[in-house]
């Protein structure tokens, strides 16, 4: 299992649009087949900036998902929202305290 991180930037005007296609199709991408976690988080100190925090069972995994058609309708309408391009790491947990 490894964690991807991404973050999104988005024009001030375009993020209620952004958050309504997100919570339209958060459950589906929770859902989707090897995805075990995912949270969206707003940067404290700059309310434009977001990231999405998911945990997936392999990197095969992500993407299937990557490749979907789930995935290229919730993109296709995210990516034309942002000021700035948007960035990803694909990470592994080296230590969890709960």
């Amino acid at each position: 299992m490894f964690i991807r991180i991404v973050k999104m930037s988005f024009e001030a005007s375009k993020i209620e649009l952004f958050l309504e296609n997100f919570n339209a199709n958060k459950e589906k991408i929770r859902n989707f087949e090897g995805c075990n976690f995912l949270q969206l988080l707003k940067d404290k100190n700059n309310p434009s900036v977001f990231f999405t925090y998911s945990y997936w069972e392999s990197v095969e995994h992500l993407e299937v998902y990557r490749n979907s058609e789930l995935f290229k309708t919730v993109w296709a309408k995210t990516k034309i929202l942002f000021n700035n391009k948007p960035v990803a790491w694909s990470v592994d947990s080296i230590v969890s305290l709960p």
